[in-house]
């Protein structure tokens, strides 16, 4: 089979905040790849985009469904995060997102479409944020090593 016609199996990883979804969707307007992310079905042709897997148990089990070929590592730091977060507001009945950086609303604290007014997700809060970049650092080094071994691991400026 040439080259057109394999399948890349890759992962992102990278922090809570790192642009995981994002990358991935810009990618798959630009490739012929498929997203999904860990609530959907595992198939072929896909690209990984929510930080799984998280612990050393999840790559092994990953790996023994699909052979992962790439495991691209999004390095971010952790000031970058934290801006990127306490930016990021929600409509929590559509899940419209606002960024008050790069996608801000018309007017502050307010959905665009109707008016009500924007949420930020309790994960987004300084405090729990700390946690979960702890959490993620020290669940996944295992992961990242594991991958780094075999030869699959890149780490890309986010």
């Amino acid at each position: 089979m040439g080259a057109r016609g394999r399948l890349l199996h890759a992962v992102l990883m990278g922090a809570p905040g790192s642009g995981k979804r994002t990358l991935a969707s810009r990618m798959v307007k630009h490739f012929p790849l498929q997203k999904f992310s860990s609530g959907n079905p595992l198939r072929d042709n896909m690209l990984r985009d929510t930080g799984f897997p998280r612990t050393l148990r999840q790559a092994e089990a990953l790996d023994r469904v699909y052979h992962i070929h790439l495991a691209m590592n999004m390095d971010v730091p952790v000031e970058v995060i934290r801006r990127r977060l306490s930016a990021c507001w929600i409509h929590p009945s559509s899940g419209r997102v606002y960024n008050l950086e790069f996608h801000p609303p018309r007017a502050v604290g307010v959905d665009d479409l109707t008016g009500q007014p924007l949420v930020q997700q309790e994960d987004d809060r300084p405090e729990t944020l700390t946690k979960r970049l702890k959490a993620y650092e020290d669940q996944t080094k295992r992961v990242l090593d594991c991958y780094r071994g075999k030869g699959v691991l890149e780490t890309i400026s986010g």
